[in-house]
């Protein structure tokens, strides 16, 4: 039996639809194909650096607030930002945002800091613009699919 790999789901859902976002990645990532892939989802404010360390990939969800990532994912790298920063070099690391408006501040801060950490894009970000729809629960379970999947077959 393969080595199991642990995919970690931080995302911030302060509403029904963002925790409709949320739980259709997670439902994605553990589809029943994938055989060798534990799925941990934690609100940011639950998650820490020791979160980021246990895991062999990780998928960001938030809010566009005020043109930027939510404060509670702030929160998230902030506390696990240095800590992680020697450790965690190539991470793969996908995101995705709902946004009200278009979500280009949040998408260029989460970046930011993904690029410091020296994280790999895994996937392109998912925006979740404008009105809430349910093909953006869709879109957020492929997300998770993909991201499982090819940590279970060893692409990432």
């Amino acid at each position: 039996m393969a080595d199991r790999k642990k995919l970690l789901i931080v995302a911030h859902a302060p509403s029904p639809n963002t925790l409709r976002l949320r739980e259709a990645v997670e439902q994605g990532a553990l589809h029943e194909d994938i055989e060798n892939v534990d799925v941990v989802t934690l609100a940011p404010l639950d998650a820490g650096p020791d979160d980021v360390l246990a895991c062999d990939a990780i998928i960001l969800g938030t809010t566009e607030n005020l043109g930027y990532m939510s404060g509670a994912l702030k929160d998230f790298f902030d506390r696990s930002y240095y800590p992680c920063l020697e450790k965690t070099q190539g991470l793969p690391f996908a995101f995705y945002i709902r946004a009200g408006h278009d979500g280009t501040g949040t998408r260029r801060a989460i970046e930011s800091i993904t690029t410091g950490l020296r994280w790999k894009l895994s996937q392109d970000p998912l925006l979740c613009r404008g009105e809430y729809s349910d093909t953006f629960e869709e879109q957020c379970q492929e997300l998770g699919m993909y991201m499982a999947a090819s940590l279970d077959a060893g692409l990432i």
